[in-house]
């Protein structure tokens, strides 16, 4: 059955005759029950959204989720931060592993009203791990882009708080929002909140904010989808993983990913004559962002002194840099 969240949804939208979005909660109801496997239920309520539609001559609203286009305000705001971030998916030089696994969370959620009438749920709750500079959190932007949807990032700077209970209440406030508003929601530098339980400098108040978070995705059955990135995955409790339906590991570029990255990111410039094996085992152990960073300071060079003239040597220069940077 509709949760008092949808039924409270479609009752404000019915007062403030918000056609669009009553349709979209009603089309919610439905795909959740036919999840639940009353599949008969779904359909009847369905086709009385169908119905209705056509008499009111209202477009469809069943792909088309209502996203939020401004700032959480109230018991939200400086929670959640609305992110704009246009990063289409041929943008994102990955690994052909993370970008097949993307691209099955991509067609699942696409298909997610296919799957429902076979009783099946489309991955929707994902670890992100892996170095910095890799990918994890354009890739948020990527799932949001491509499905149309809004990205919202949780400021933990703002939910985590000393005093006791306070946290645990704005984490709820913001599975509240997640329940009612259909987006990515991104958990960044989640170890912050994801730390083993037991350690030996655990606090009492981030305990209780892990069990409380743990709780909540267990018992989620929003259609939103959650992404916790981590830097440090050897830090989070070992209950965490069971409660995301994919971990998927990013890594540093090899030297196929790095030769993608600065022709990327040097398109512009002629890169006929570039010594491709120098360039990438120089680059070899930089992450993603550390090759582009270093591509964008060998073409400020090559435009500010060189003529626009790209070099190998100027890359290369440019890559030791980048090493030296992270060494110290």
């Amino acid at each position: 059955m509709a949760t008092a969240e949808q039924i409270k949804a479609l009752l404000k939208s019915h007062a403030d005759r918000d056609d669009q979005r009553f349709y979209a909660i009603a089309l919610q109801v439905a795909a959740q029950e036919a999840r639940q496997g009353h599949h008969k239920l779904a359909s009847e309520i369905k086709a009385l959204v169908e119905k209705s539609q056509q008499a009111a001559n209202v477009g469809p609203t069943a792909a088309k989720p209502i996203p939020l286009v401004q700032q959480p305000k109230g018991d939200l705001k400086g929670l959640l931060e609305l992110t704009h971030s246009p990063v289409r998916s041929g943008e994102l030089v990955l690994t052909r592993e993370v970008r097949e696994r993307l691209e099955r969370v991509l067609l699942e959620q696409r298909q997610k009203d296919r799957l429902a009438q076979f009783g099946l749920f489309p991955r929707r709750k994902l670890l992100f791990t892996g170095p910095p500079g890799t990918g994890k959190t354009m890739s948020a932007a990527v799932l949001a882009n491509e499905l149309k949807l809004p990205l919202y990032t949780i400021v933990l700077d703002n939910l985590i708080t000393r005093f006791m209970g306070e946290t645990a209440a704005k984490l709820r406030l913001i599975f509240d929002h997640i329940k009612q508003t259909r987006a990515v929601y991104l958990f960044d530098e989640f170890d912050a909140i994801g730390t083993q339980r037991g350690v030996q400098n655990d606090v009492g108040e981030i305990r209780r904010v892990l069990n409380s978070f743990l709780l909540f995705v267990e018992q989620g059955t929003s259609e939103s989808i959650i992404v916790a990135a981590t830097n440090h995955p050897e830090l989070l409790d070992k209950a965490i993983y069971r409660r995301f339906d994919d971990i998927i590991q990013f890594e540093k570029p090899g030297k196929d990913e790095i030769r993608q990255l600065i022709e990327n990111r040097l398109a512009l410039f002629n890169t006929d004559t570039l010594v491709w094996d120098r360039l990438t085992a120089a680059a070899e152990g930089l992450s993603s962002a550390d090759v582009t960073r270093a591509c964008e300071d060998a073409a400020k060079e090559a435009v500010l002194y060189h003529e626009t003239r790209i070099t190998t040597a100027l890359i290369i220069k440019a890559i030791e840099r980048r090493h030296m940077k992270k060494r110290n």
